[in-house]
């Protein structure tokens, strides 16, 4: 059995028993965890997919220690500009181990459909009525077009010349 959990917006497979290094827990070491967000769910040939979380699924972990991960070095530099900034970062990260992966049957729900009647479907019309059909509608829609007044466009004056831009004088 194993899952996909989410913690602090990043996603691990995990199966019970796993170490894994996530991102900086305020837990101390020792205590357990539960991890509610489980976006899937594994067991053999069942798998849960969740709409965005598997309901009622949940992964307790404890954690083991807290640490910091190898340096690394940010470097920036704009070139011709002088400009260089060397800088380092080390993340914080928890160490948890996965104690068990519980998941929670729920009774399924009924639906509307299953209660209501099936409606029984409309006959199809015959071919000669779907014609007639499209044919009404296309004189309507050529009817409506020629309702409406074209509109005639503007003159434009014969006078006007094209604006230059005027020059300044340097002084």
């Amino acid at each position: 059995m194993y899952a996909i959990v989410e913690v602090a917006g990043m996603q691990y497979k995990v199966s019970a028993k796993d170490t894994v290094r996530v991102p900086k827990i305020n837990e101390e070491a020792g205590k357990t965890v539960q991890f509610d967000q489980v976006l899937l769910l594994v067991d053999k040939t069942d798998v849960q997919v969740g709409k965005p979380q598997v309901a009622n699924a949940k992964v307790k972990a404890t954690v083991l220690s807290h640490g910091k991960d190898k340096k690394v070095m940010v470097f920036k530099k704009k070139r011709r500009k002088d400009y260089k900034v060397k800088k380092g970062h080390r993340q914080e990260f928890t160490e948890i181990r996965i104690d068990a992966i519980s998941f929670a049957k729920s009774a399924p729900k009924k639906t509307a459909e299953t209660k209501t009647e099936a409606k029984p479907k409309a006959e199809p019309k015959p071919a000669s009525e779907q014609k007639a059909d499209k044919t009404a509608a296309k004189s309507e829609a050529v009817e409506k077009s020629a309702a409406k007044p074209k509109e005639k466009p503007k003159a434009k004056k014969a006078d006007s010349k094209p604006k230059t831009p005027k020059k300044e004088k340097k002084g």
